[in-house]
Parts: structure tokens; C-alpha cells; sequence
């Protein structure tokens, strides 16, 4: 009798599996193991929000493998190593990730199994296709969207095989005779201590069928509209995926396949297609989790403001649109793509403040944080990444609030204390005639607070910088 083992990671589903497929077409058992070993992710350990996504995730994996999911906690190959000599498997199938700690470490894993004689083999689940498989015609990476995309479109985007994962013979660990040191979910401590995560769990069903059903429904209804109303934050015309594709409870090949000859998903698919331009640029670039691509920005004079940080941490920048932006983050770890821009530009231009503190806040907060995502998106908006907007772009979140939630209903939910004034202010308080300020039950500084920055100022100090390192 053959065993196998299927090291799960963040491909926490059985169809469109590589890794499963694999060992179940050449094996007559196979063994479902989680390793808990977030000491191994360097300076990018999951942060509070994809904890508690991971949690529920891991949970509904053990349900679907009928509670046979072993779950350990330790380094990655002490554990396997274990794992195998108490077993006896002949094998260990995992699919690949692509952060610069992970390849490091799958590198040094790969090599010791095989020089114990075991098969190690790792797929790709996560993508469309390899970073390195799509190049320039020079032969190196693509360092800007559009070319990489007509490139991708060119190889056809491939679908996944709905009878391509065979049924698989998993292994009950409690059929083991040996000890195989397992850890109770419960013991690994994802959840927070404190009830922080109400609105999460009350917005999200972090589950494969949660994920199913929102592609179904967002395919059926939402994705028509979704190319003209992607940027109104008020709007449900967004597909909400990112969660479920971040920790491979769905896949890429899934959703193309979903399309299929939808002539209204194209613009959704193009943006399956920045997922992966962000994973081609962090395999190729991985200093750029840190440190801009563009080295003009290395010595940038970021400013050092703790108070401003914090405020626009808390959304009380006195700045309605990013406030709401903010808060929606801290209450449902998602934000609007469009809202996530304007925060970020906030933050980096007008505050003139760090683009890695803001990667930080959101790596801890969001439920979608992924490193490539979240790199590409914060040096996308600084001005200092590939592809980038330039610096002297500078969103203005009072005419995107006015452009984009024209009537103010983003902003009443979010930030509830301007719920009553006109749709004339507000996006814009502090420019509001007293008596109207009055009328709403808005008191500047008390209830609600000032802008802590000058929009118009900052701007014009923002540029006066870009004139000197450009």
C-alpha cells in the first residue's frame, strides 16, 4: 500500500487541486496535513484579519475530508520529515507559493525529502500560469500591465478541468497506529481574544461554498454591470473574490472557466489579470515587498507623523471619503478597490507618510491581504512600483467622492455623523456654511473632526518633492 501526503498551504480546496490530483492518481492513500508555521513567512507573518479568515478555512477543509484534515503546528520540514517516518509515506505533493520566504524555504524542503528518498513534487494552483513562463521578447519580466496582459491572451487563458481530480482515498488519522502529533484547530490561537471580528464574520462566509456561491451570483448578476460601475463604492457591482482566491479556497482556472464566453466578464477578467501581473512582479522583484522598484524613491523624504498615521488608521482625518473607506476596512477587513486608491494616495501624497506603513495596516486588516497584491497596489499609488501611477497623480477624495458616490451613501454608512448634511457637503464639511453644519448635528472638531491636512497644500508640497528627486 502506497501513501501520500498532501502538505495543504493556501490551496484550501479539493477541486482544481494539483497537488491532490497528483497523489491521488498514484497513490492508494493520501494524508491531508496543515502545517502551522507562520515563524517561516520572515517579516510577513499573516496578520489578525487573514488569521481568522485561515481559521474558518481550515475548518470547512476538515469538514469536507469528513474530520480527517491533520493539523500540526512547528517548522514545515522538521514536521514533514516526522510526518513521513512515522507513516511511511512514499511521498509529499504540495502546490506552490510564490513570496520570497516561501520559494526559500519549499526550495530547502524539496531538496532534503529528496535526499531521504522520498518523492517531493510541487504544482501550481495558484495562478494562471508561472512567472516565469510569461517573458518579454527579450526574454525578461514584463514590468508593465498591458503588454503582459495582450501576452497572457495570446497563450489563451486555461481553464480547470472539472473531472480532472479523481476521487481521492484519504487516510482517517485516527486508522494510524503511530503517533501523529496533531493539534486541535482550536489550539492554534487565529481567533481574536477580543470580539473585534463581528462585522468579519457578519460580511463573509470564509467557506468553498461561500466562495461558489458568490461567483455564481456575481456572474449571474453583478458582472454586466460590473466594467461601468466597478468604481462606485455604494454599489454591489464588485465580485468580492479576492478572500477566497488569496487562500486557494477558489482558483484562478475556476473562474475562467465560469466565464467561459461571457463577452460581459472580459472586464472582470482583466483584473484576474493584475492578480497575476502582481505575482509575475513579486517573483521577479521580491525587494519590492520593502523597498520601491523605481530607485529614485529610495532616499524619498517620507515624513515621520504618528498623529497623522493613527488618525488615518482610525478614519478620523476629518476627510470623508477616506474616512469611510478606513472604517469599512476596520469593520469588514475588505475595502472598495476604487476607495483603496484614495486612502493610499492620502496617505502617501498629501500626508507625504510612508507607503510600507500603509502595506503594514493593510496587511493586518484586510481578509484579502496577499503580499503581491497588496505591494503592487501601495507602490502602484505612491508612484514607485511598475506600471505606477505617476507621482504627480494625486487623487483628490473630495472630487472621487463627488464623482463616485455622487449622492453621499457610501459616506452616510460608513461615517454616520455627516448622515445629514446635503449631498452639496459632504464630501467636503469644512467648507460648509455654519448654519447648515448646525441643521445636521455636525460640530467641527467635536463630533466630527477638521481635515488634518490642507488638501490643496500638501498637494502643491507633494509636487514641489516629485520636482527634486525625479
Amino acid at each position: 500500500m502506497s501513501l501520500a501526503i498532501v502538505w495543504f498551504r493556501r490551496d484550501l480546496r479539493l477541486v482544481d487541486n494539483p497537488a491532490v490530483a497528483r497523489a491521488a492518481a498514484s497513490h492508494d492513500d493520501v494524508l491531508g496535513v496543515y502545517i502551522h508555521a507562520p515563524g517561516e513567512e520572515g517579516d510577513w507573518a499573516p496578520g489578525g484579519a487573514s488569521n481568522w479568515w485561515l481559521h474558518h478555512a481550515l475548518a470547512d477543509l476538515n469538514e469536507q475530508l469528513g474530520g480527517r484534515l491533520l493539523i500540526c503546528e512547528g517548522k514545515s520540514l522538521d514536521t514533514l520529515k516526522h510526518l513521513v517516518e512515522q507513516t511511511g509515506a512514499d511521498a509529499v505533493y504540495w502546490n506552490r507559493l510564490y513570496e520570497p520566504a516561501a520559494i526559500e524555504r519549499d526550495t530547502a524542503i524539496k531538496q532534503a525529502l529528496r535526499d531521504q528518498g522520498q518523492v517531493a513534487e510541487s504544482s501550481n494552483a495558484a495562478l494562471l500560469y508561472e512567472p516565469w513562463e510569461v517573458q518579454t521578447k527579450q526574454g525578461g519580466p514584463y514590468r508593465v500591465f498591458t503588454p503582459f496582459w495582450k501576452r497572457l491572451l495570446e497563450f489563451e487563458l486555461p481553464k480547470a478541468d472539472s473531472d480532472s481530480t479523481p476521487d481521492t482515498p484519504w487516510v482517517s488519522i485516527t486508522r494510524k497506529k503511530k503517533s501523529l502529533a496533531a493539534v486541535a484547530l482550536d489550539d492554534l490561537g487565529l481567533l481574536p481574544k477580543i470580539d473585534w471580528d463581528q462585522g468579519i464574520a457578519k460580511a463573509w462566509k470564509p467557506t468553498r461554498a461561500g466562495a461558489e456561491a458568490r461567483l455564481d451570483e456575481f456572474l449571474a448578476t453583478e458582472v454586466k454591470d460590473y466594467d461601468s460601475g466597478r468604481d462606485f463604492p455604494a454599489q454591489e457591482t464588485v465580485s468580492k473574490l479576492s478572500p477566497y482566491l488569496h487562500f486557494g479556497q477558489l482558483g484562478p482556472r475556476e473562474i475562467v472557466a465560469a466565464c467561459g464566453r461571457k463577452k460581459s466578464a472580459s472586464a472582470f477578467l482583466r483584473e484576474v489579470g493584475w492578480r497575476e501581473f502582481a505575482h509575475h512582479l513579486l517573483f521577479h522583484f521580491p525587494h519590492t515587498t520593502d523597498a520601491p522598484l523605481d530607485e529614485r524613491f529610495a532616499d524619498f523624504p517620507w515624513r515621520k507623523a504618528r498623529k497623522d498615521l493613527v488618525a488615518w488608521q482610525r478614519g478620523q482625518t476629518g476627510i470623508p471619503m477616506v474616512d469611510a473607506g478606513m472604517r469599512q476596512l476596520w469593520a469588514t477587513g475588505w475595502m472598495h478597490n476604487r476607495v483603496r486608491m484614495i486612502v493610499a494616495s492620502l496617505l502617501t501624497k498629501n500626508l507625504q507618510l510612508p507607503w510600507q506603513e500603509g502595506a503594514k495596516w493593510f496587511w493586518d486588516t484586510l481578509v484579502d491581504a496577499d503580499l503581491a497584491n497588496n505591494s503592487l497596489g501601495w507602490q502602484w499609488t505612491a508612484g514607485c512600483g511598475a506600471d505606477a501611477a505617476p507621482y504627480f497623480r494625486i487623487f483628490n477624495p473630495v472630487s472621487q467622492g463627488e464623482k463616485f458616490d455622487v449622492h453621499g451613501e457610501y459616506v452616510r454608512h460608513w461615517v454616520p455623523e455627516l448622515k445629514q448634511l446635503p449631498d452639496k457637503w459632504v464630501h467636503r464639511p469644512w467648507e460648509a456654511p455654519a448654519e447648515v453644519l448646525a441643521e445636521a448635528g455636525v460640530e467641527l472638531g467635536r463630533n466630527y473632526p477638521s481635515p488634518i491636512v490642507d488638501l490643496k497644500d500638501s498637494r502643491k508640497r507633494a509636487l514641489e518633492i516629485w520636482d527634486k528627486i525625479k
